[in-house]
């Protein structure tokens, strides 16, 4: 096998460019690339310190069927993707995979894959303070009105970027119809002169849900195995010189996260279908709202 196009991190070998002889291109893969340990940036002020998420500094990138997001343009360095922790992108990621493995019946698909920017009013609108009085005297613990419900459920399916500047959205949805299971993924970004990506500002394609749910296992055993050689070797240096660095800690939550995908898969959603059809009819303007006592 030829691994001249690739780097390593760790044990682990991640292709960044072209295929890697007798592979033919993967359907879905969640790439990534830590930084050496000497470079990593401690946090902290007058006393530097670092943990388990600091240690994950790195860059990280999608490829899906081809195309290649979160690759940055304007970009003169070798790693031109985006430059953050690892960390926050599997935390979130894995986080999200229950509501992405999640069936959406066929008659709320043109509600996921609606854009906030369509719907025909502001969920906000609907949202009541704290102290405000219902107008029909219930109890203020009643549930959220179908719109805010609706589209609480619809920014459950969005990875988020929010800790980037110009950030992307990318959401994900399962659909089932007939032999055919699969996740949709949207991508969506406007360049602002300054921060760009190489994907078209529109992108959605669909992969199979089977190739979703071991891209992120796969994601997930990789940074383990990469992070457990990693607290292997600061075990072995006895940290690192002029930073505050628990080792035992350290250790033990390196094992706690080990454990983290296997509790959110785990978790099922609770989702009130019926409930999320009135609120999606409603911000897509099939119906017209009630606003007696709303603001």
């Amino acid at each position: 096998m030829n691994l001249n196009n690739g780097v390593w991190h760790g044990a682990i070998f991640v292709q960044v460019g072209g295929d890697v002889e007798g592979y033919s291109a993967v359907v879905i893969k969640f790439r990534f690339e830590l930084y050496r340990l000497d470079e990593v940036s401690p946090w902290g002020g007058h006393q530097a310190v670092l943990h388990w998420f600091g240690l994950t500094e790195g860059w990280y990138w999608l490829e899906a069927r081809g195309q290649e997001l979160l690759r940055r343009t304007r970009q003169v360095d070798p790693h031109p993707y985006i430059d953050y922790y690892l960390a926050r992108f599997w935390e979130d990621l894995i986080a999200l995979t229950p509501e992405v493995l999640e069936p959406v019946p066929d008659d709320l698909q043109p509600f996921i894959a609606s854009d906030q920017a369509e719907w025909t009013i502001h969920p906000l609108d609907f949202v009541r303070e704290p102290d405000e009085e219902r107008p029909d005297g219930g109890s203020a613990d009643m549930p959220d009105h179908p719109v805010v419900t609706a589209a609480i459920w619809h920014s459950e399916h969005r990875l988020d970027f929010g800790y980037l500047r110009n950030p992307p959205k990318l959401r994900l949805w399962r659909t089932i119809r007939g032999d055919r299971d699969e996740i949709t993924m949207d991508w969506r970004h406007e360049d602002d002169g300054e921060i760009g990506f190489t994907a078209d500002p529109k992108v959605r394609l669909s992969v199979p849900a089977t190739a979703y749910l071991e891209a992120v296992h796969v994601l997930d055993r990789e940074l383990m195995d990469a992070m457990g050689k990693r607290v292997e070797d600061l075990e072995h240096r006895g940290g690192l010189p002029g930073v505050d660095l628990d080792l035992a800690h350290l250790r033990r939550e390196h094992e706690d996260r080990r454990h983290w995908l296997a509790k959110y898969l785990d978790r099922s959603p609770t989702t009130d279908w019926n409930v999320v059809r009135q609120g999606a009819r409603l911000l897509l303007g099939d119906v017209q709202p009630d606003l007696r006592g709303i603001g």
